[in-house]
């Protein structure tokens, strides 16, 4: 069992940044592929980034590369998601989540644990 805890979301005006932590606790933390993903109101849950165990290998969805960084660090069981140049299109409820699997996925069903989500609302 794997306990994941989102933090810091919040409302942020367009062109501004926020970072997002999630806090793993349960397992060994650098045993689980890591990603994060977002759900605007009324629209599925999507990709937006993942990294490898050791952080050596990350992915994106085309709409936010270039602007988030995933990163984690395994001493702090914790993963990050550094997001800059926000747009209101970025307005949604942000998860983390971890898979015991061999590879980067980006689909929902490929993850095993979920925390509960930050919102992060960006103004125009």
């Amino acid at each position: 069992q794997v306990q994941l805890v989102e933090s810091g979301g919040g409302l942020v005006q367009a062109g501004g940044s926020l970072r997002l932590s999630c806090a793993a606790s349960g397992r060994t933390f650098s045993g689980y592929y890591m990603g994060w993903f977002r759900q605007a109101p009324g629209k599925e849950r999507e990709f937006v980034a993942a990294i490898s165990r050791n952080g050596g290998s990350t992915y994106y969805a085309d709409s936010v590369k270039g602007r988030f960084t995933i990163s984690r660090d395994n001493a702090k069981n914790t993963v990050y998601l550094q997001m800059n140049s926000l747009k209101p299109e970025d307005t949604a409820v942000y998860y983390c989540a971890c898979r015991l699997g061999a590879l980067i996925a980006t689909k929902t069903a490929s993850y095993d644990y979920w925390g509960q989500g930050t919102q992060v609302t960006v103004s125009s």
